[in-house]
């Protein structure tokens, strides 16, 4: 099956199977939507579109970076897209590491199951009392005893804790490391291992989801997992979580971007159909003009953006690409921003309401600017990378 036909095939899916569930699914608990989800991603499986991300050697579709942003975009015009076709983050992210870095026995206890769509997993690294724009600043640590890591600390915003079967946690285990990007490590650790405790999940603007949707907070209270666990060395996870966030960030712009699209097609048709006196509708109002112009405009931009740096990852490597990756994280950011505002002033009170997907929107993204590096974090780095150059220039 040729990539233009997976890309069609998954349209016609997110179109007939997931935007129909709206606003039901937008609104039901997890436990109320996860058989449907599960039904879903069976059908996913039996046609031959599960894994679009993963190598095919690991049973996925092996697509690029570049193709796979193609298909985030269109999966991301549902909120459960990414799920549905087990390409969703935290589990995408884990499944990438695992696959790079993974010992045989950590892929067939973790990585086998994960990629089957039987469990899932979380990704622990943001704490509540260190600035989470600063990884090597972390105060969860693991300490060696007779072969065992036995962990102490506080993580929140762990994403998707909630039923998941493992976590990836970041901490450190090398506090003396003179390099500060050699002392963390990230070790598997068994959510069922004795000594986790789960506090609460953290409430996002008056939602506080469960399961897949969750965000939690947990602490480690002693607990040990065998050194065993440790994934690739012992004071590599600076590095393997540089290796993660490169093409997530591809992935997440391209999901917004998609989301964007959604936005941008329900602001149109309000545009054209929503009488504000008789036979005069919004569209014709000079304003309400201006703004679907810059929303087209700056969507298609962030897009051209996107592709850009997901082939210059597939040819040159995420470390040669990491301007463009924090050129796309905070443009496409601000894009989603814009576009799903303009949306909602559109539609006036109705854009509020949950009886629209816009709502949603609007409150789960707004973390957008702010997870996988804050707007002011990449911009800044961004800066510097560029002022580096012509301060070169200048010395010669």
């Amino acid at each position: 099956m040729g990539f233009e036909e997976i890309k069609e095939k998954i349209i016609v899916f997110v179109k007939e199977e997931l935007l129909t569930l709206e606003p039901w699914i937008l609104n039901a608990s997890w436990e109320e939507k996860l058989p449907k989800l599960n039904a879903l991603r069976d059908k996913v499986k039996a046609q031959g579109l599960w894994l679009p991300q993963i190598p095919k050697e690991y049973g996925g579709l092996g697509l690029t970076n570049a193709q796979h942003g193609q298909v985030s975009e269109v999966l991301g015009k549902s909120p459960y897209g990414h799920y549905c076709f087990n390409c969703q983050a935290p589990d995408a992210g884990n499944m990438e590491i695992l696959i790079e870095f993974g010992t045989d026995q950590q892929k067939e206890r973790y990585l086998t199951p994960l990629l089957n769509g039987a469990i899932r997993s979380c990704f622990a690294m943001t704490e509540p009392d260190f600035a989470g724009s600063n990884p090597v600043q972390m105060g969860t640590v693991a300490t060696k005893e007779k072969g065992n890591y036995r962990i102490n600390g506080h993580k929140w915003f762990t994403s998707s804790f909630d039923g998941a079967s493992f976590a990836i946690v970041m901490l450190v285990t090398q506090p003396e490391a003179e390099n500060p990007h050699k002392k963390a490590s990230q070790l598997i650790v068994p959510i069922a291992t004795e000594g986790i405790e789960f506090i609460r999940n953290v409430s996002i603007m008056g939602h506080s989801g469960g399961g897949w949707e969750s965000h939690a907070e947990i602490k480690f209270h002693d607990v040990k997992v065998p050194e065993s666990n440790v994934l690739g060395a012992d004071g590599d996870g600076f590095s393997i979580a540089q290796k993660r966030l490169g093409p997530g960030r591809i992935h997440h712009c391209m999901r917004w971007i998609g989301m964007c699209e959604r936005a941008f097609d329900l602001m149109c048709e309000r545009a054209v159909s929503r009488e504000i006196s008789e036979g005069v509708v919004l569209g014709e109002k000079q304003t309400i003009q201006n703004w679907i112009s810059e929303c087209r405009a700056e969507i298609n931009a962030a897009r051209l953006l996107v592709q850009d740096a997901a082939h210059k990852i597939d040819t040159q490597g995420a470390y040669k690409t990491r301007s463009e990756i924090s050129i796309i994280k905070f443009y496409c950011a601000q894009v989603l921003q814009k576009v799903v505002d303009y949306a909602i002033q559109v539609h006036g009170a109705k854009g509020v309401t949950d009886d629209t997907i816009l709502s949603t929107y609007y409150r789960n993204e707004r973390a957008a600017r702010i997870y996988d590096g804050a707007d002011e974090v990449h911009k800044s780095r961004l800066a510097r990378s560029i002022l580096k150059k012509y301060s070169a220039k200048m010395e010669k």
